[in-house]
């Protein structure tokens, strides 16, 4: 028990060694890219700073696979060159037990990504959309809540707010939908109601439409006009409204369930979604894959020779298997593959691989 427990503890202390180093990388790089990215607008240098350290949690996020094997390798050969694995094995104890405690490690630490750093990112993230949104002008434009959708067009001298019901798959059809039109700061001048609204070049052309005016000062239903078709300026377009959902990862993990359910509700298509949230379910295994893979190459005495060699193909089938989870991530938001089978072979596949490597190790 306690030599589990040193070995869990040295894996734990090179993982938050490696994770520190990386993120520091992170950091710099990420401060030189949004210098030369806002360097046209005007944005402080503090504004960057800030918007720096928004966006580093969300790649140190992405590179956990690649900060596991690093710290998987790091570790298995430290107990290598210090012989502490060859008393191990001559105590008794087999390479595929000594692993156990690393691996028991990764796996909490995949626990504590998914329900801590997780919505950290989430947060972070949607901070650094709208931050950086707001320093180029082009903020978000969409909004799912139960209430159905909700959209925001206009220029400097107007603004409409659009609620719908349901609409197609990229946001273009709404139905059931009004439109509330302000102007500077007389508040609301105009409300329309329409069963259809299709966005076109430059126009919404609706159908079933109700149009009351609000700026008369009369009665609004007095004044209020029944057409069977209208055409409404817009300046909205449909890459817009697709880029205005922003990216899975921008949604708590805690919250993702309720909003595939309301994203089914108002007619878009979810798989994106319903993909992510099981490749965030798996990535406690994919980690423990990771660790797994680099004690299959590296759980071996140094003077067996070729250790530079071993390194290197741990890497490179690390590197192999994260290609893949990415490959079949794809094939699962194109509706190839099925969510649970695109997020969950990858790694048991390469968990599958290196236990059978190691067992070929162990035993011939």
């Amino acid at each position: 028990m306690k030599l589990d427990r040193y070995f869990a503890n040295r894996f734990v202390w090179t993982f938050f060694g490696v994770f520190f180093v990386f993120f520091m990388i992170l950091t710099f790089l990420g401060l030189v890219e949004n210098l030369r990215r806002f360097a046209g607008d005007d944005a402080t240098f503090a504004e960057i700073a800030v918007l720096t350290l928004l966006d580093t949690p969300a790649g140190i996020y992405q590179i956990l696979p690649l900060i596991m094997i690093i710290t998987s390798i790091a570790l298995f050969l430290g107990l290598a060159r210090t012989s502490e694995m060859v008393v191990t094995r001559a105590a008794g104890r087999s390479a595929v037990r000594a692993a156990i405690p690393p691996v028991f490690a990764a796996f909490l630490i995949g626990i504590a990504a998914i329900a801590v750093l997780n919505p950290i990112v989430a947060a972070t993230s949607k901070q650094y959309e709208a931050r950086s949104g707001a320093l180029r002008g082009d903020e978000s434009v969409l909004s799912i809540s139960k209430s159905g959708l909700w959209l925001r067009q206009g220029n400097a001298g107007s603004q409409t707010v659009i609620r719908a019901a349901s609409t197609n798959l990229d946001g273009t059809v709404l139905s059931d939908v009004t439109f509330l039109t302000f102007k500077g700061q007389s508040g609301p001048t105009e409300r329309i109601q329409a069963a259809q609204a299709t966005l076109s070049d430059g126009a919404w052309q609706l159908k079933g439409v109700k149009r009351w005016p609000l700026d008369t000062g009369n009665i609004a239903e007095a004044n209020a006009q029944v057409q069977d078709a209208a055409s409404l300026p817009s300046s909205l377009t449909a890459d817009q409204i697709r880029d205005s959902f922003g990216t899975p990862s921008s949604i708590p993990i805690w919250d993702l369930p309720a909003f595939i359910e309301r994203l089914k509700t108002a007619g878009f298509s979810a798989t994106r979604h319903e993909v992510w949230l099981q490749m965030e379910l798996a990535n406690p295994v994919f980690l423990v894959s990771m660790v797994l893979i680099g004690a299959a190459f590296t759980l071996r005495h140094q003077r067996s020779g070729r250790t530079g060699m071993m390194v290197l193909f741990a890497i490179l089938l690390a590197f192999t298997i994260y290609f893949l989870r990415n490959f079949a991530q794809i094939l699962g938001e194109n509706g190839q593959l099925p969510p649970i089978l695109a997020a969950w072979a990858p790694p048991l596949a390469a968990i599958a691989l290196s236990m059978g490597m190691l067992l070929h190790s162990e035993d011939g």
